[in-house]
């Protein structure tokens, strides 16, 4: 074999470890990263955040966007059945699930902590599940990361809402 042929493995070995070397700061690095802001919050702010929150959820919801939320929840397509009758894949269906009672679907077999939750999944709940499902319900299978943007949270809980024979009515606009 000549020179040259080994230049080449030199060259690919460093490309390969480098790549191994990042990938490795990057798994490390998630374990130290906070998970949510909830997680720091003072104690005293809680109540006040809590009600202004609500009254934000229903101002987002009555200007929600079903058509944008259901661009949106094409993501929740890869796990989850939104149409009537489909029945469970990963996840469970989603169809008729606002003001449905948590960890009620047919078919679908939840983990002790979803069937703990207890509830239904109101606005309020789906608004707070879909910002952090694991902060909502630690040990939840659910390995979705959330949705940070309020709007988009409140867009495709509008989404959702139209997936039902009865949907719950949505705030009005004050």
């Amino acid at each position: 074999m000549n020179a040259n042929a080994y230049q080449i493995n030199k060259i690919l070995g460093l490309v390969l470890g480098s790549a191994l070397f990042l990938q490795a700061v990057h798994i490390i690095d998630g374990n130290f990263t906070p998970k949510s802001g909830s997680e720091v919050a003072v104690k005293g702010e809680q109540p006040a955040e809590a009600a202004g929150g609500a009254q934000s959820l229903d101002r987002l919801l009555a200007s929600a966007s079903a058509e944008h939320g259901a661009q949106i929840a094409k993501q929740c397509e890869i796990c989850h059945n939104l149409q009537e009758g489909q029945g469970p894949k990963v996840g469970p269906d989603l169809y008729n699930i606002v003001d449905r009672p948590v960890a009620s679907a047919a078919g679908f077999n939840y983990t002790p902590a979803m069937k703990a939750k207890g509830g239904k999944w109101t606005f309020a709940a789906l608004n707070k599940w879909l910002t952090n499902p694991r902060a909502d319900v630690p040990g939840t299978a659910m390995t979705f990361a959330g949705l940070s943007s309020e709007k988009q949270r409140a867009d495709v809980i509008a989404y959702l809402d139209t997936l039902s024979k009865n949907p719950v009515p949505l705030p009005k606009a004050q």
